[in-house]
């Protein structure tokens, strides 16, 4: 949303002023001009009360504030719109549902404006020639008129000055960076020694100080400079000069004519071009897995969603989330490599290990100090708290367009201090939901299902060396075997590689045994290429009452499972049963199709393995529970765009023997399964005849 004709300006950088057809207004009390630096700092976007009441209050909100906040809104288009009538909508602050919104374009803004302008230098640094570049920096920089939103009440007008501040700061040290390497060392001195002055702590300022104060041939003040720097430190905070001072200062002592910055170096007489003290682009993305195949339809969506994104001027944040060994890395890095021409600044890339089998989870403070070491902060500067990194980095890709790829998070918590602001993007895998972070956050999620059965089959022939090549019927029959699982399909191409001499008939019955099929997806002693392990990390995850329901409905693996069928299981009502059952789908460990749930085919499998650590007297318990239960119908028949469960399509054999009760159960315990045996029978009949009923009474 903009201003027809431009005709508002609006300064941020210093005292807060505004100009109208290039007349200044009169923008009234401090609060007043609060609320306007606020819309500023967001043209273009709406601005809820909620927000305005925080940037002006904080904690502190009086119950006068909404009211305030109104009469300043009005005050503000009066000011802004003079000639507008009474009954006038508003065409420059206008009223919008859920807040209000200053329609102006951001580049009338000085403070975005700056950060626009610092970006074109920081990329002209990478390819430009050094005239082009410091004339960009300085038209950047020619922008303040002091500090930022001074005279501006509130902790938003507080927070934003102290980041605009140290954003300026970088971009004088960039400036002079490249005056060194081209030799303009003296021009450089004046710029730096205000800059120290404003702020005294600041360990590269200084550095650079001492760099043009020495090769503008005054070697006994760049030693001055370190001695003043040196005290100074040890006054306030307790420390000595980072690493890259004091090789500086021997550096003088010693006087080498070639002096190094962190990522280049700087001579005396200068060099042409910038490569001497360019920042290498971060370029950290991992290749893309062998054979990747298929998930066009998901890649189509996330390029989509990135575009909505980028277009409403958002910092987009997609989450791609699903069960073990689906996928989701592949699918993510595929799609990292594919958009890295997008991010000209560079593409970061951190393991958060949330299932544990890389090692203990990062926390966001180790995932923090991992991104801000990756984009060159001293690390002796870097702060121990996890608030002060958050902050630090943001205000690091603040301005850049960068591709953050954080791979398998945890929870929300570990995820959410990792966010930036701007035009970066943020594109994280996880095995669980994060609605939290769709909600509060913005972020958009995409949930991984299996391969189809086509795709999972093109897989297997790629990788298999051959094997499958002209040989559809196995490959497809090792795809189901596999439950379209990447994870799984990806180790057994490995089997057929590994096995040339074995008949291919031989390897794909092995594989349909369940009894044996999880051994046989794992490799060797890796972690990392075992489905079992994978699922492990999964159920060890969940929380301890999920963790039991999921035991229990390994009782049950080939069956369809309701609501009531699950709460007889664990032995309770139904809403707790309901909860957990949505904690599982959650987690990815449970599927959910309309009324009815079920397990993953391998899932099944390590959950009937699970359900062997219940005792034996509970999952007979269990078992009698459900036998207990009267016939129950599928109260939505075959899940929508889905087959029938496995075991529908073949009744229940009348020949199965009933299951023998164990001997020191007691007779009651015998006729609850001889009744639980029944039940099963006439289930699995009504699968083919649903009008068709049992009665128990016969028995």
């Amino acid at each position: 949303m903009t201003c027809t004709g431009a005709s508002l300006r609006i300064q941020l950088l210093g005292p807060i002023r505004a100009w109208r057809h290039g007349e200044e207004v009169a923008l009234g009390s401090p609060k007043q001009r609060a609320v306007l630096s606020l819309l500023a700092s967001r043209a273009g976007e709406v601005v809820s009360g909620e927000a305005i009441t925080s940037a002006l209050w904080g904690s502190e909100t009086p119950q006068s504030a909404a009211n305030g906040v109104h009469t300043y809104v009005a005050r503000l288009r009066r000011a802004l719109e003079p000639g507008r009538g009474s009954r006038v909508a508003s065409t420059v602050l206008s009223s919008e549902p859920g807040g209000y919104c200053l329609r102006l374009d951001p580049a009338d803004v000085d403070a975005s404006l700056f950060v626009e302008r610092h970006g074109h230098a920081r990329r002209s640094r990478e390819g430009g020639s050094a005239e082009t570049t410091l004339r960009l920096y300085e038209d950047a920089l020619a922008l303040w008129r002091g500090e930022a939103y001074a005279g501006v009440p509130g902790p938003f007008a507080a927070t934003e000055g102290v980041r605009l501040r140290d954003l300026r700061l970088t971009a004088v040290e960039e400036w002079a960076a490249v005056m060194l390497a081209t030799g303009g060392c003296a021009e450089a001195v004046d710029t730096l020694s205000r800059a120290a002055v404003e702020e005294p702590l600041r360990e590269k300022v200084r550095l650079l100080l001492m760099l043009a104060l020495y090769h503008a041939g005054r070697q006994a003040h760049a030693l001055a400079v370190y001695t003043e720097t040196r005290q100074l430190l040890r006054r306030e905070l307790g420390i000595e000069p980072g690493a890259e001072l004091q090789d500086l200062h021997r550096w003088i002592l010693a006087g080498q004519r070639e002096l190094r910055l962190p990522g280049g170096s700087i001579t005396p007489a200068g060099r042409p071009g910038l490569g001497a003290v360019a920042v290498p682009v971060p370029a950290q993305l991992p290749p893309v897995a062998r054979g990747f195949t298929g998930r066009e339809a998901e890649l189509a969506h996330l390029e989509s969603l990135l575009d909505d994104e980028t277009a409403q001027r958002s910092t987009p944040v997609l989450v791609v989330d699903g069960p073990a060994g689906v996928g989701k890395s592949a699918l993510v890095l595929e799609l990292a490599h594919r958009l890295a021409h997008r991010f000209p600044d560079g593409q970061l890339y951190v393991d958060l290990c949330g299932n544990g089998l890389r090692g203990r989870p990062l926390s966001a403070s180790d995932a923090l100090l991992h991104l801000l070491t990756s984009l060159g902060a001293d690390s002796n500067r870097i702060p121990r708290d996890p608030a002060g990194r958050a902050t630090l980095f943001r205000s690091l890709l603040y301005g850049r367009k960068m591709l953050v790829v954080l791979d398998d998070a945890l929870s929300v918590d570990q995820l959410r201090p990792l966010l930036p602001r701007g035009a970066s993007c943020v594109v994280a895998t996880s095995r669980q939901r994060f609605a939290g972070l769709a909600a509060r956050d913005g972020a958009r999620t995409l949930t991984v299902r299996p391969l189809a059965v086509d795709e999972a089959a093109q897989l297997l022939t790629t990788l298999s060396g051959g094997r499958l090549t002209g040989r559809p019927e196995p490959a497809r029959r090792l795809a189901a075997l596999c439950g379209g699982l990447p994870l799984a399909l990806r180790i057994t191409a490995e089997g057929l590689l590994a096995n040339p001499d074995v008949p291919l008939g031989t390897l794909v019955e092995q594989y349909t045994a369940e009894s044996g099929r999880l051994d046989r997806l794992t490799v060797g002693d890796d972690a990392l290429a075992s489905v079992r392990d994978a699922f492990q990390t999964s159920y060890q995850a969940l929380p301890p009452e999920a963790a039991r329901m999921f035991r229990f409905l390994g009782l049950r693996k080939d069956a369809p499972i309701t609501v009531p069928v699950a709460a007889r299981l664990a032995d309770t009502d139904h809403a707790t049963a309901r909860h957990l059952l949505d904690l599982l789908v959650a987690h990815h460990v449970l599927e959910e199709h309309g009324p009815l749930f079920r397990l993953h085919d391998l899932l099944g499998i390590y959950a009937a393995e699970c359900a062997e650590r219940e005792p034996m007297l509970s999952r007979r318990a269990a078992l009698a529970r459900l036998a207990q239960a009267p016939p129950h119908r599928n109260p939505g028949g075959t899940p929508p765009h889905q087959s029938p469960p496995r075991s529908a399509p073949a009744p229940y054999p009348d020949a199965a023997p009933e299951p023998a009760a164990p001997k020191d159960a007691g007779e009651a315990v015998a006729v609850v399964l001889r009744r639980a045996a029944v039940l099963r029978r006439a289930a699995y009949r009504q699968w083919d005849d649903p009008a068709r009923t049992t009665d128990l009474t016969a028995r």
